[in-house]
C-alpha cells in the first residue's frame, strides 16, 4: 500500500518520510493531476501523479498501476520512487512519485521541431525505435502488453533516450476471447483504456472466439514510427475530422513518399501497420531487424536529439 502520507504547511507533502515541496502543476486528465515537487533532502525534481479514487475499484487500479511499475527496472520504463493511499473524507487519492524529465514527451520534440518546418532524422528515429522496442521487449517478456503507446507516453531522458511511462493499462499480453460477452467486455474495455487513433484495428471489433496478443502494441508503434517520420500520427486526422477511425484502421495504410526515409525504414513501418496481427512481427524480430539498420558503432558519427 506504500508508507503514511500527510500533507504539510506551506506546500510540502511528506511521503515514506522524506518531504517534498509542490512548486507548479504540470497537467491533469479526466481523474488524475500532475504536479512537479522538489525533494527537499535531495534537491532533485519529481512528477507527484494524484489519481482520484471514487470506489474500491478505482483504488486496485491505482494500486495495480504501481505494481506494474515495481516490476521493471529497466532503463526504457519509468520507474516508481514511491506510492502510497491518502484518504479524503469518503474517498481517496492515489498517489505516484515519479522521476521528472525535464526534456517531456516524444510528442513535445516531435511538434517543437515541426514549429521549426524540421522533422526527426532517420538516424535519430532508429536510435528512438531501438530505445521503445527494448522497453515493450521487457514488458513482453513478463507476459504483459502496454496497451495504450503512443508518444505523449514515452518521456525522453536527457541524453534523449526513449523512456515508457502511463502502465495504468497494462494488461495479460495474451487473452483468449470464448464468446460474444467476453469480446464486447474487451471491446468495451478498450474503448475506455486504449486511444483511439493509437489503437490495434482487432480491438474496435473483437471477435468472439479469438486471441488478442502482445502485437497490439506493435501496431501502436507503427503509428509511433509514422508521427515521428511526419509529424502526426497516421489517423490523428481521422479523428480530428470526426470520420471514423475504425473503419480507417481496417485498410491498409498509405505511407507518403518522402527522401527523408529509407526503403528499409518504410518496410518495417508496413510490417508494424499489417491490419491482421498474425502477419506483424513480434517485437524481438522488430529489434533484429532494427539493430542491422542501426548507424556506425560508437567512436564514428553520431546524432543526438
Amino acid at each position: 500500500m506504500g508508507h503514511a502520507l500527510c500533507v504539510c504547511s506551506r506546500g510540502t507533502v511528506i511521503i515514506d518520510n522524506k518531504r517534498y515541496l509542490f512548486i507548479q502543476k504540470l497537467g491533469e486528465g479526466g481523474f488524475s493531476y500532475v504536479d512537479l515537487v522538489e525533494g527537499l533532502h535531495d534537491g532533485h525534481f519529481y512528477a507527484l501523479k494524484r489519481i482520484l479514487c471514487h470506489e474500491q475499484q478505482d483504488r486496485e487500479e491505482a494500486q495495480r498501476e504501481a505494481d506494474m511499475h515495481r516490476l521493471f527496472h529497466h532503463p526504457n520504463i519509468l520507474h516508481l520512487v514511491a506510492y502510497c493511499l491518502r484518504e479524503r473524507g469518503t474517498k481517496h487519492e492515489a498517489w505516484l512519485l515519479l522521476p521528472f524529465f525535464k526534456r517531456g514527451t516524444l510528442w513535445n520534440e516531435i511538434e517543437r521541431l515541426k514549429d521549426k518546418g524540421n522533422f526527426l532524422t532517420e538516424e535519430q528515429i532508429l536510435q528512438l525505435l531501438l530505445g521503445i522496442c527494448r522497453g515493450l521487449e521487457a514488458i513482453h517478456a513478463q507476459g504483459y502488453a502496454h496497451r495504450d503507446l503512443k508518444p505523449t507516453n514515452i518521456l525522453l531522458g536527457d541524453g534523449g533516450q526513449p523512456v515508457l511511462m502511463d502502465l495504468g493499462s497494462m494488461n495479460q499480453a495474451c487473452i483468449h476471447v470464448e464468446g460474444s460477452r467476453q469480446a464486447l467486455a474487451l471491446q468495451d474495455w478498450a474503448a475506455q483504456r486504449c486511444t483511439i487513433s493509437y489503437r490495434a484495428p482487432e480491438l474496435f471489433s473483437v471477435q468472439s472466439h479469438c486471441v488478442i496478443d502482445e502485437r497490439t502494441d506493435v501496431w501502436s508503434l507503427g503509428c509511433v514510427l509514422y508521427a515521428m517520420m511526419f509529424g502526426e500520427g497516421p489517423y490523428d486526422m481521422v479523428f480530428q475530422k470526426g470520420d471514423s477511425v475504425a473503419l480507417a484502421v481496417q485498410n491498409q495504410l498509405s505511407i507518403p513518399q518522402s527522401p527523408r526515409h529509407s526503403s528499409a525504414l518504410r518496410q518495417l513501418l508496413a510490417s508494424m501497420m499489417a491490419v491482421d496481427p498474425q502477419q506483424r512481427p513480434h517485437i524481438p524480430l522488430l529489434l533484429s531487424q532494427l539493430e542491422a539498420l542501426q548507424p556506425p558503432a560508437p567512436g564514428q558519427h553520431t546524432t543526438q536529439i
